[in-house]
């Protein structure tokens, strides 16, 4: 979760990086609305559906807010809002709830000195299945970040049956390339070193648009008219789609980051079978060797689920063991928590505290597979982007120490050594010296 404020305007942030990216188009759309110049300010929730304990966290939030800011206007929006408005329509906290199209307009916050009438009027949240179109909502520049992010594609034609993304989000639509490009070029003319292409289900770019481009040709793309850019970065992928141009572009793209999140939820086909994922195990490890081959720099993470209903301990082993069969090195594990309306959530559970136990698990071998990474690339030159006063992030997306630069600045260092969470980096430059 993040916060950020503006003119009266505090916008606040849980879950993925597509939320960051249009929490910034937010806070613009509700600036032209007027809202900075409420009396009370108002205060925007940006919320994440991904887990039930995130709509939790998202809710004692705006308790928390209300308390502490009696007389702001409290907008809740995001995936929550979409799938549950029902949900904060009870809340008296709350004064408008807006849906996943409705947060980016500012017709939407225009409308705020008059909402509250009655429920019907707080929530406006359409059907996110009518939307057809994915605007590329411009934006110059992220706030107080080092990088900046680029929505390409929204929503979701898979049908997982753990998750409630697509019904937060709607089906799979793509934003133009052309308009991908024209953003980007002006966000490096403000200066970015880095963008980072974000989407919720990246590897279906294109499908919907004329002609039916592939992730790999926007990547392409973006590199050839953009030449200003130094560092193009992808967040997470489904490594099923990966495109030919796609695994081209990551061998012979040195501007193309190599660090790669997969999407991959568990170790074992059945389990694979049972949340109607389109891989199996054995998809994984021949996508992490093979793309090793064309890029040996390249840095693998991972989205993986304990405790999936109906997962034995054999199926947990098989997770456990991808970690280093794949060569794992950012972990992201989730304790399986059911989502009502989801089929998962119907099937027969996993106790709670064999949920947490494997979880447990699975962190310590993530921490023990990055501390390995950090070994490993001790005495090496890595080129640092600088993220804030003495961090920044190497080409692998490591965590770094750094005493040198400025925030955006991207600097060459060789590790000296790490403290099991992050290098530590010399600049090149102080070494000669």
């Amino acid at each position: 979760m993040s916060a950020e404020e503006t003119k009266g305007i505090e916008v606040v942030t849980f879950g993925c990086r597509l939320n960051t990216y249009e929490s910034e188009v937010m806070r613009r759309e509700a600036e032209k609305a007027g809202l900075g110049e409420l009396a009370g300010g108002a205060i925007i929730f940006n919320t994440c559906a991904v887990t039930g304990e995130a709509v939790r966290q998202a809710k004692q939030a705006v308790r928390k807010a209300r308390r502490e800011h009696p007389d702001a206007r409290i907008i809740v929006t995001g995936c929550a809002a979409q799938t549950g408005p029902q949900d904060f329509v009870a809340m008296d906290e709350v004064d408008l709830i807006l849906g996943n199209e409705e947060k980016l307009t500012a017709h939407s916050y225009r409308a705020l000195p008059d909402f509250g009438v009655n429920d019907f009027e707080k929530a406006r949240v359409n059907d996110i299945f009518s939307v057809r179109e994915t605007a590329s909502h411009m934006v110059d520049a992220i706030e107080g970040r080092a990088r900046a992010f680029v929505q390409v594609q929204n929503g979701c034609d898979h049908r997982c049956t753990f998750c409630i993304i697509p019904y937060g989000r709607g089906n799979s639509r793509s934003v133009p390339m052309g308009a991908v490009v024209e953003q980007i070029k002006r966000l490096a003319g403000n200066g970015y070193a880095e963008v980072v292409l974000s989407g919720v289900d990246m590897t279906s770019f294109g499908a919907d648009l004329p002609g039916s481009p592939k992730l790999g040709r926007l990547v392409r793309t973006i590199l050839r008219q953009v030449p200003e850019v130094k560092r193009l970065r992808l967040s997470s992928i489904d490594s099923i789609e990966a495109d030919d141009e796609l695994l081209e572009a990551i061998a012979t793209e040195r501007r193309l980051m190599p660090h790669l999140h997969l999407s991959l939820q568990s170790g074992d086909d059945m389990i694979l079978k049972r949340m109607k994922r389109r891989h199996l195990r054995a998809d994984s490890i021949r996508f992490c060797s093979e793309v090793r081959k064309l890029r040996p720099d390249v840095v693998f993470g991972a989205d993986i689920i304990a405790g999936f209903p109906t997962e034995t301990d054999e199926m947990f082993e098989s997770s456990l063991k991808i970690v280093e069969e794949c060569g794992l090195t950012h972990l992201h594990v989730f304790p399986f928590s059911p989502r009502e309306g989801t089929p998962a959530a119907r099937m027969p559970q996993v106790r709670r505290d064999v949920v947490k136990q494997r979880a447990g698990r699975l962190r310590a071998a993530g921490e023990a597979a990055y501390r390995r990474h950090l070994e490993r690339l001790q005495g090496s030159s890595q080129s640092i982007l600088v993220e804030r006063q003495g961090l920044g992030r190497t080409e692998g997306f490591t965590l770094a120490a750094i005493d040198a630069g400025e925030p955006g600045e991207i600097i060459d260092a060789v590790i000296t050594g790490h403290d099991g969470k992050r290098l530590v980096a010399a600049p090149l430059a102080a070494q000669a010296a």
